[in-house]
């Protein structure tokens, strides 16, 4: 067995263990869901299964039993309870820890399966204990079942009993799941089908026989059926030869004799082309199960291939800034051949890193399960806009500002089921995740049903840690700012959970890393929400490159709402800096008296109107150059403390031009300018 395979089978188990996690907090809402207890039982069989043929001896055994107690689930002997649910979360931790460490160093875990285990027992009633499992002989724990090995080719009829549609079952999912096991083909009979006078649409008048070609094995195949076999006919056996190649015309002979039923002749016709295909499909005369769908590549290759089309861009930027200066027009068609080609390239690649959002939240779920059990809360964790894309190194990046912020809700935000009830609350508080795009951004909303922020607790130990000056007169806004400072925290003692002043500044400092920002509104009483303004991606953007003294700069264009012209009459007409934009006043910088660029500006400078959480502002340069795709560059630790710049790039020139965080530039402006009047 490779070390590929191994780390094949432990990315597919994370897979299936983040399943496993998901249905048992759905069943123990619903306990009664006889689809969530098949969930579970597929998720434990196929960990098992696969353990055991990858080597993993301890998670195959570990997982036997688990998987005997939710067959009893299954088979209606035991009960889906919060006990039960609880401790086979833990179970599902224990297998986790068992993945994370090679084979030959499970041995120190034993004892703690075991305790697991004893616990899972000790939730099941009297006479619901499960058969010990099999002792592990000295090569490993003794077989679980037939393991998977070379293809092979089964031969299945599902014959559906006709009311089975009012159980809700649709029997072609069931068809759809077999697909996904390998390569099948299918044949559907329709002699049964009455007349249309005589036609009801709620009965299930068609069965079906199909050829299998998989790995699997029968279990597999079997499992797909786990919970129509008492509402159908199912036959599974195993195709050990061919038919010769007359089989079609002797069937046709046989049924004109009158030996065999049509439906008989179909089933062995489309074996025959099934198996026929696989034998044509390679010289070997066996083909292996249908490619599938999707591949799995490691995310270090994506990255690497990113970083591939960066320097692409950049050497595209060159090959058209040569073509703008040369006089070929065959170079002007390459380049733009050369730039058509590369923009393609660059959005495909971007968008192989693109993931949803919705599996990072469901991993909040157990969290927001296991801290309101130890606070002794009552706290639901609801999600919506789990489609919405962001790139897979923002997703990274973003998980930590998001736990900090989901456990401060639970212990801050939402009080205790007597307290809820005395304001007039349902016991249980809410918490809900969202997330929607805002143009080149993603807005994720963390809101909750609580108490809300309490300004004059935030403001009194602002005073008591001289965060702020006792005459100091700030806004909703500011003060809410102030729990984002390193060590704030205005709970008096210190618990598992809260206390110690670290949780908000470390979301600050994600986002700040992220170039993304966060707003909060709460109303007492009612509840607080959290909005984080996250980029969709950090490798490649969209900028608008201008010049001010014959340095270059990147504004992000997602910022950018406009372009107007500045004259030196108009600076020089009021000591105000101030544009009339559209009927409102906009602030505005000058780039090169911010950056202390030497040299006079032209007679006619340009001002960039960029979009900021405190609103408009504008940024005056010497000219716009015009669009240019943005390679991201981390800046160096030289420039660790320089905040407005957020990265730089290299252009097409060679030279570098800097990015600026536009949002940040603003801030400090506005904070200088007010520092200044009140001298």
């Amino acid at each position: 067995m490779t070390d590929g395979h191994v780390e094949t089978y432990r990315q597919e188990a994370a897979e299936l263990l983040a399943e496993l996690e998901g249905s048992l907090l759905e069943l123990e809402n619903r306990p009664d869901d006889t689809e969530l207890v098949g969930r579970v039982f597929r998720a434990l069989h196929t960990i098992k299964g696969s353990g055991a043929m990858f080597g993993f001896d301890a998670v195959a055994a570990f997982t036997h039993e688990l998987e005997t107690i939710f067959d009893g689930l299954r088979e209606g002997r035991i009960a889906a309870t919060p006990e039960l649910v609880g401790a086979t979360l833990a179970a599902r931790d224990h297998i986790q820890a068992l993945l994370s460490v090679p084979e030959s160093e499970t041995g120190p875990l034993a004892e703690q399966g075991q305790q697991v285990l004893e616990r899972v027992r000790q939730t099941l009633p009297q006479g619901a204990q499960p058969p010990a499992p099999d002792k592990p002989t000295a090569s490993g724990p003794a077989p679980l079942e037939a393991e998977p090995g070379d293809p092979s080719s089964y031969r299945i009829r599902f014959d559906p009993a006709p009311d089975i549609l009012l159980t809700g079952t649709n029997p072609l999912l069931l068809l759809n799941e077999l697909r996904g096991l390998g390569d099948l083909s299918v044949v559907a009979h329709r002699d049964r089908i009455p007349d249309l006078s005589g036609f009801d649409p709620e009965r299930c008048y068609t069965y079906w026989d199909a050829a299998l070609t998989t790995r699997t094995g029968e279990n597999p195949i079997r499992d797909v059926f786990l919970f129509v076999e008492d509402r159908a006919e199912l036959s599974i056996a195993r195709i050990e030869g061919t038919q010769r190649e007359d089989s079609p015309r002797l069937g046709e002979l046989l049924v004109q004799a009158g030996a065999v039923l049509p439906d008989r002749v179909e089933a062995a016709v489309l074996e025959q082309k099934h198996l026929a295909g696989l034998r044509g499909a390679g010289a070997s005369g066996a083909r292996a199960v249908e490619v599938a769908a999707t591949l799995r590549v490691p995310a270090a290759k994506l990255d690497s291939l990113v970083d591939v089309v960066g320097e692409l861009v950049t050497v595209q930027a060159r090959l058209s800034s040569y073509a703008l200066g040369s006089a070929d027009p065959e170079i002007a068609f390459i380049s733009e051949e050369v730039e058509r080609l590369t923009e393609l390239l660059r959005e495909s690649s971007m968008g192989l890193r693109m993931m949803p959002v919705g599996d990072t939240f469901n991993r909040f779920r157990r969290l927001v399960r296991d801290l309101s059990a130890d606070l002794g809360k009552q706290v639901e964790l609801t999600a919506s806009g789990g489609e919405t894309e962001l790139d897979k190194t923002v997703i990274e990046q973003l998980t930590d500002p998001l736990v900090h912020l989901i456990r401060n809700a639970v212990d801050h935000g939402i009080e205790s089921p007597a307290r809820r009830e005395a304001a007039g609350k349902p016991a249980a508080g809410s918490i809900h995740l969202s997330a929607s795009h805002a143009g080149a951004f993603v807005l994720i909303r963390i809101a909750d049903d609580g108490a809300g922020l309490n300004c004059e607790a935030i403001r009194a130990r602002a005073l008591e840690r001289g965060l702020i000056r006792p005459d100091a007169v700030l806004t909703e806004q500011q003060v809410y700012a102030l729990i984002l400072q390193p060590g704030f925290s205005t709970r008096a003692t210190v618990s598992a959970v809260s206390g110690r002043g670290v949780g908000m500044d470390v979301v600050q400092r994600n986002l700040d890393a992220m170039r993304g920002s966060l707003s909060i509104s709460s109303t007492p009483g009612k509840g607080t929400a959290v909005t984080l303004k996250i980029p969709l991606t950090l490798a490649i953007i969209d900028g608008l490159l201008v010049e001010a003294g014959g340095s270059r700069f990147v504004v992000p264009l997602s910022h950018v709402s406009g372009c107007m012209e500045l004259s030196h009459s108009d600076a020089q007409a009021g000591r105000q800096t101030l544009l009339s934009v559209r009927g409102e006043l906009v602030p505005y910088i000058s780039l090169r008296k911010r950056f202390r660029i030497p040299g006079q500006p032209p007679p006619i400078e340009q001002v960039i109107i960029a979009e900021t959480p405190g609103g408009q502002f504008g940024f005056v340069v010497d000219r716009v150059i015009g669009d240019h795709h943005t390679v991201i560059k981390k800046l160096g630790r030289l420039f660790r403390d320089i905040d407005e710049v957020s990265g730089a790039t290299i252009l097409g020139d060679g030279t570098v031009a800097l990015i600026l965080d536009v949002e940040r530039l603003a801030v400090a402006a506005i904070r200088e300018s007010g520092c200044r009047q009140a001298a």
